[in-house]
């Protein structure tokens, strides 16, 4: 294993982070019931700060966008307030730390709003909502102009806020079938206006929620997650890869902080795109890019070493083992990951 996993690894100008190891976003559903990180939350994070980089859980940008169950948002002050005690914690222990920001669209429940979901069109998805008594995922409601340009104010006030709360800066959830997502999949996109119906409308909503964010906190506090591969919450379309196609390109240009890409398992070939998707985007992204998608770090490594990608994102070896960094780094056995260590965070 090359030692470089372990070198400081600078994203850009303002941003050098300690190793090339980071912490993908897990839904853990532990803030309050107003969606107030908890105590518990800021040691979960810390104990992990020897990463290079900690991308949060899904993190709500308004009431109207939670999708879970106690999920923390960055839209109050008291969320705020309880986000700095979790930023402070993790910067004394050397890694950065960018907020995710979230909105589910389609994939929530009006009892979690007090209102309809909002997606693109007025088509829903199968399912039960994860972490919910058997709630039932509904026919959202078609977003109107003026819904949009609320939700793009939204996120943007969620990055201004994230900022204050003492992070580095944040990542646009722009992946897993979520809003952004539906925008960009023609299987839940049926808009012919100018939010649909070409590749250039069908990225217009996901790219004004970037350039808001840039103009608010600059590029370099800025990263995008992407799924190319709708392998979550949506079915692949013929087509698709269309739109991304353009929509990296137009990231590019931004040259924003990172892309990271948003697939669990990414050693498959998907024939749509021609290979994996991380191959996939560091064709059409030269940027730095974050792979993950049940890479070990031994795998990860090597493929950083071809110049596959840039940085490692490591998900459930990290809630198994919040010292992975030290264990990796003296060669010991990693701790298996089951689905019963959800439950509490460690």
């Amino acid at each position: 294993m090359s030692a470089n996993l372990f070198e400081p690894y600078q994203l850009n100008e303002t941003i050098t982070l300690q190793n090339k190891i980071v912490m993908a976003p897990l839904t853990r559903s532990f803030a309050d019931e107003d969606l107030v990180p908890t105590p518990a939350m800021g040691d979960y994070y810390a104990r992990r700060g020897d990463l290079g980089l900690i991308i949060t859980e899904a993190t709500s940008i308004s009431k109207v966008a939670q999708g879970y169950p106690n999920i923390p948002g960055v839209y109050s002050k008291e969320q705020i307030v309880a986000w700095k005690s979790v930023t402070t914690k993790v910067h004394e222990k050397g890694a950065k730390i960018f907020s995710q920001l979230f909105h589910a669209g389609r994939l929530s429940h009006k009892d979690f709003q007090g209102l309809t979901p909002l997606a693109p069109s007025a088509i829903g998805f199968e399912g039960r909502i994860p972490r919910t008594d058997n709630w039932q995922y509904g026919t959202p409601k078609e977003m109107t102009i003026k819904d949009i340009e609320t939700s793009v104010s939204d996120f943007v006030q969620a990055a201004v806020n994230a900022i204050e709360a003492g992070f580095d800066g944040v990542e646009i959830h722009g992946a897993n079938g979520y809003l952004i997502d539906q925008f960009l999949h023609l299987e839940s996109n049926k808009r012919t206006d100018a939010y649909g119906g070409t590749p250039e409308k069908n990225a217009r909503f996901a790219l004004e929620v970037l350039d808001g964010i840039v103009a608010a906190i600059g590029k370099d506090k800025v990263g995008y997650r992407l799924s190319p591969h709708a392998y979550l919450h949506m079915s692949p379309t013929e087509g698709d890869e269309k739109n991304f196609d353009y929509l990296l390109k137009e990231i590019e240009k931004r040259d924003i902080a990172y892309l990271h890409t948003g697939v669990f398992d990414d050693h498959e070939v998907v024939p749509y795109l021609g290979g994996k998707v991380s191959e996939y985007m560091r064709k059409n992204y030269k940027g730095t890019l974050i792979a993950n998608g049940s890479y070990t770090i031994a795998e990860g490594t090597d493929l950083m070493n071809e110049n596959k990608f840039d940085l490692l994102a490591i998900g459930r070896s990290l809630i198994a083992n919040p010292d992975l960094v030290e264990k990796t780094k003296n060669n010991e056995t990693l701790l298996a990951y089951h689905n019963d260590m959800l439950t509490e965070l460690n």
